[in-house]
């Protein structure tokens, strides 16, 4: 893929180890694949920008494939990115970009999930599913979709073990919250509870989640606490996005993102919440509903 730059883009962090994970991440990946280009750029908090990642992607290219390096699929998923790309594309008319899904709810990132609560289990005193409480604890989302797929990994975790109890919370902006969560399965008299986070990299949340969990601990005695980590770096990370560039090379895209999102940006347009986090250029253009979605071959 000479003529071919790969783009990742990371929602960035205020917490700046979060950013270099993501760097270190595309560092990697390029040593799994020494013949690809790949660059990276963050929604907000870090540099290179999304705009400027992706200007940068497009010199000396004829074609750029966007890679979302996130989980769920909210409003920078269908709105932000897309928008960057509308930008991107009247701004380098002779580059094709293409876009990606986002990781998704699926079976490699179940895969993850079940090894890392096989190593919290064993890290317990008592390894008896049936007495450990799980919560699957993520970011949380204005987007309904995206707290959907959440449910549905907690959903689709339970059903692959033996544990009976597999229950769901968000660290903001939407409902349950850990301390609550926990509250309920100490009610029901769970004597173990292990505390998954459903992030890529660490961050502010992170640390959060550390420290909550520590205040869990003191308040629940009598409950011993594991909680997992961040699981960005894991092999099957790796392995999706690979299979997201053979996709996108071949001409397959997901169609719940078709047309890059637009579908939902004009909703958003509609109900007056377009948006993006940045603005480096005042260059308008038109948004089109005929962009080409024509198979692409290899070079």
């Amino acid at each position: 893929m000479r003529d071919t730059t790969i783009l990742i883009v990371g929602h960035g962090s205020r917490e700046e180890s979060g950013n270099q994970e993501i760097r270190d991440f595309v560092a990697q990946w390029r040593s799994r694949q020494p013949g690809w280009r790949i660059e990276v750029g963050f929604i907000e908090f870090a540099s290179p920008s999304l705009h400027d990642g992706l200007r940068a992607a497009a010199q000396g290219a004829r074609r750029v494939l966007v890679l979302p390096l996130i989980l769920n699929a909210a409003g920078h998923v269908k709105m932000e990115i897309p928008e960057a790309i509308e930008h991107a594309r009247a701004d380098c008319p002779q580059v094709e970009f293409l876009y990606g899904p986002h990781l998704t709810a699926c079976d490699p990132i179940l895969d993850i999930l079940k090894r890392q609560l096989r190593r919290a289990m064993a890290a317990l005193d008592m390894p008896d599913p049936t007495t450990t409480g799980v919560v699957l604890l993520g970011r949380g989302s204005s987007d309904r979709g995206a707290n959907g797929d959440m449910a549905k990994m907690a959903r689709w975790l339970q059903e692959a073990g033996d544990h009976e109890l597999v229950d769901l919370a968000f660290t903001g902006i939407t409902f349950p919250r850990l301390e609550r969560v926990v509250q309920r399965q100490a009610r029901i008299g769970m004597t173990q509870i292990v505390v998954l986070p459903y992030y890529l990299y660490t961050g502010t949340l992170m640390q959060r989640i550390g420290r909550q969990v520590e205040h869990l601990r003191a308040q629940y005695p009598q409950i011993r606490f594991a909680l997992g980590t961040h699981f960005g770096f894991e092999p099957e990370i790796f392995a999706l996005l690979e299979q997201r560039v053979t996709d996108l090379v071949a001409g397959r895209q997901d169609s719940a993102l078709s047309c890059d999102g637009c579908r939902f940006r004009e909703i958003a347009h509609d109900l007056g919440h377009g948006h993006s986090h940045e603005h480096t250029h005042g260059q308008a253009h038109a948004h089109s509903h005929s962009h080409d979605h024509a198979p692409v071959v290899m070079a």
